[in-house]
């Protein structure tokens, strides 16, 4: 276990946001066990010198207050944790979709305007993608949780010890990790030298153009046009884009009363620049719907 100083973080989220609400609807997060209020993250650190351990909460005025564990730059982490709740991005814009379009305006009210939850790194997500391949979402995350508790880094944060997922160059070091085939482990290792070579890196996801940011996920062994879009969208966290997949065409289909196929392009450019967030929204609302059916 790394022992290391903490330090304390503050911010004050630009646009409306309930950590609590988050955890609701994309949690699974760890919390302490004396504070169910508090959410726990553990990642490698973009620029993969070091892992860190990130506790964060919401104070009654709306602040995010955070206590960061970990060996490097603590601001680096503390920003990578912010991005995992969207918070990086000024949201301050977002109600204005719900002012000129009701749609939208119903369902940030009903789900408290709701943001994307990324994963911790377009690295981690194109991982995740890789290790649940033809396997159930538990079987993929409890495969990650075994490889963060044996291969990854462990720190303390909030009194509480969580384990990073391994980073690009422990990863390296597997030749075999159990409950996935051999075949799986040289498609991990293809994502960790992407990682280290930069292709991977969220910033230059971001920047580049949608379809040239799809074209590089889809370089990796293994990773095709969905796990691309999860990479890129769920990784990277691109805001102003709509996803291609099938719930959340069919919760804008419903909610508008559109015929099949027919009119999404006419709505989603009403989204602009939140049409990620937005199309979160629908797809949420979607699977809500599909429950109660």
């Amino acid at each position: 276990m790394i022992s290391t100083a903490t330090h304390t973080r503050a911010m004050t989220p630009l646009g409306p946001f309930s950590l609590a609400n988050q955890n609701r609807y994309f949690g699974g997060w760890l919390t302490p066990a004396h504070d169910g209020g508090t959410i726990l993250m553990a990642f490698p650190v973009e620029g993969w010198q070091h892992s860190a351990a990130v506790a964060l909460r919401q104070e009654p005025d709306g602040t995010i207050a955070g206590t960061v564990a970990g060996p490097g730059d603590p601001d680096a982490a503390w920003q990578q944790a912010l991005t995992v709740l969207s918070l990086d991005v000024d949201g301050t814009g977002y109600p204005d979709i719900g002012r000129t379009d009701p749609v939208i305006a119903a369902l940030q009210r009903t789900h408290a305007y709701l943001r994307p939850v990324l994963f911790h790194s377009p690295y981690e997500a194109a991982c995740a993608f890789v290790i649940a391949h033809r396997l159930s979402m538990a079987r993929g995350r409890a495969i990650r949780q075994r490889m963060a508790a044996g291969y990854g880094t462990a720190l303390t944060v909030a009194g509480t010890e969580v384990h990073a997922f391994p980073a690009p160059r422990q990863l390296l070091q597997l030749d075999a990790v159990p409950g996935l085939t051999g075949e799986k482990v040289q498609r991990l290792h293809g994502v960790a030298r992407a990682a280290l070579d930069g292709t991977l890196d969220r910033a230059h996801l971001r920047r580049l153009p949608l379809a040239q940011a799809l074209a590089q996920a889809r370089s990796l062994r293994g990773i095709g046009e969905f796990f691309a879009a999860g990479i890129v969208l769920r990784g990277a966290g691109v805001v102003d884009a709509v996803p291609d997949e099938d719930i959340t065409r069919a919760g804008i289909q419903r909610l508008y009363r559109l015929p099949a196929s027919s009119g999404l392009d006419r709505i989603t450019d009403g989204w602009r620049p939140y049409r990620m967030w937005c199309s979160v929204l629908t797809h949420v609302d979607e699977r809500r719907h599909r429950a109660a059916s």
